[in-house]
Formats: structure tokens, C-alpha cells, sequence
């Protein structure tokens, strides 16, 4: 059974940022293969990880939905879309990527939100590791496709607002009894004295702090030159960061 990671956070917080590290760091450890999973409906995790995707689950059934591909003789729409979603994983060097996409239609994302789910669970035997980046909010959550998680590392940045948004999320996932056995926050570009100024606020979500990341003018310019942030150099302060943080949490 995988380990598997989750990222949970309003947008603009470093989700994806923290995710393709966390990757980057478990197959710089030779802790390999990892399934990626971008359950966000502005994908771009695929861009963090310099992995070309051509086909997401959302346009898969957008196609068959709408009889653009049509099944084949034998087999049900279920079958159908189970091995075609099989067939759209991304693979790259020690990292295979499954994408989510935009909703399938008036805004509809339950039946992406179920593939995706029943898709991880039967994918888990096969690595060592999955890690899920979550849309922003908290609709995922309460979709319940955030589920069976060794850790939910809920992405906050530097400020009041984010914080208490971080706090909402442990609030919502306390409510759901959702299966996740450990949950810590992340805070994401910092600066010099931010988190001392936040201290009240961490303290009142009742998550306990994993760690932080600093605000790294060099992944500005990764994003600025579509550069995949996995090559980042090991110097890196984000990518020293993230793993130090997954030192302390036991994950590699």
C-alpha cells in the first residue's frame, strides 16, 4: 500500500510548488516511483514536473460523454473509461502523473472525483508513494476524494487569512472523520519575522506546524521561464525546506 501525501490550501498558497517538491525530494532519495496525482481543475502540476500531459480525465469524458470516441464493441462505458483513464497516465523518469482537469460539463466533478478515488486505490500496490494535489478550498474534502491519507499537509502562506483558512480545513476534515492519520500545516513564503507575527493565529487552528518555506525569488523565475521546478538546484532555500520538512515527518 503506497504512502500517500496530500495537499490542501486556498489558492495562491504553494500547493503546487510544495508538491512537486515533496516528489523531486522522494526520488532524490531513490524512494521512486511516485504517483502524482493533480486533482486541480487548473491543472499545472504536469509544469512543475516538466512532464507533457496529453490527456486529462475531464476531456476523456467530455469525448465519450458526448459520443465523440465511441466504445468499443464488448465493452461498457465503465470498462471503457477505466482502461482509457489506465492509458492516460503521464509517465516520466520515476514519476507517473494522472490529471484531473476542468469539470466535465455543468460543472460537474463527481464522476471525475470517483475514477480519480477508485483509481488511486488501485493503483497503490504499485508505488511506494502517491502524492495528491488538491484544488483549491474545500470542496474536495467534502467530495470525500481526499481520502485514506498517511499525511494532509495543509498549505498556508504568510498571512492572517491563509492561516485561518489552514484552520477551517482541520475544522471541516475533523467534522467528516475523514481517514487521515496525520495533519500539520506548511507555511509557504516567508519572510523574516512573518511567522513570529503569526504565532496566535497557528496556534488557534490547532495544527501543529510541520514547518515553513521561504518566499524564493529563484521559483518566481522557474514560473516566469516555465522552467519544472524539480530542477531546482539542491541549494535551493524551497528545496532545503520542503526537506527538512519531510525529514522531520518521517517521510524519507
Amino acid at each position: 500500500m503506497a504512502f500517500t501525501i496530500a495537499i490542501a490550501g486556498k489558492g495562491g498558497t504553494g500547493k503546487t510548488t510544495l508538491a512537486s517538491l515533496l516528489i523531486r525530494q522522494i526520488v532524490r532519495a531513490g524512494k521512486g516511483p511516485v504517483l502524482a496525482v493533480d486533482a486541480d481543475a487548473n491543472a499545472n502540476l504536469n509544469e512543475a514536473l516538466g512532464i507533457p500531459v496529453e490527456d486529462t480525465i475531464a476531456e476523456l469524458l467530455n469525448r465519450i460523454n458526448n459520443n465523440l470516441e465511441p466504445l468499443p464493441a464488448g465493452m461498457t462505458k465503465d470498462q471503457y473509461v477505466a482502461y482509457k483513464v489506465h492509458h492516460s497516465l503521464a509517465e516520466g523518469d520515476d514519476v507517473d502523473l494522472l490529471v484531473m482537469g476542468g469539470p466535465e460539463g455543468a460543472g460537474c466533478y463527481c464522476y471525475a472525483n470517483n475514477l480519480v478515488r477508485g483509481f488511486m486505490q488501485e493503483l497503490s500496490n504499485n508505488y511506494p508513494y502517491v502524492v495528491m494535489d488538491n484544488e483549491a478550498g474545500l470542496e474536495h474534502l467534502s467530495r470525500r476524494t481526499t481520502q485514506n491519507v498517511d499525511i494532509l499537509l495543509v498549505s498556508s502562506d504568510a498571512s492572517a487569512r491563509g492561516i485561518r483558512s489552514a484552520g477551517r480545513i482541520k475544522e471541516l476534515v475533523e467534522s467528516l472523520r475523514l481517514d487521515i492519520r496525520r495533519m500539520y500545516l506548511v507555511v509557504s513564503k516567508v519572510t523574516e519575522g512573518t511567522v513570529e507575527a503569526l504565532q496566535e493565529e497557528i496556534a488557534r487552528t490547532g495544527l501543529e506546524l510541520a514547518g515553513t518555506i521561504p518566499l524564493d525569488d529563484q521559483v518566481r523565475e522557474y514560473d516566469l521561464h516555465s522552467r519544472p521546478l524539480v530542477s531546482l538546484p539542491d541549494d535551493s532555500p524551497v528545496v532545503q525546506a520542503v526537506d527538512g520538512i519531510m525529514r522531520k515527518l518521517g517521510i524519507i
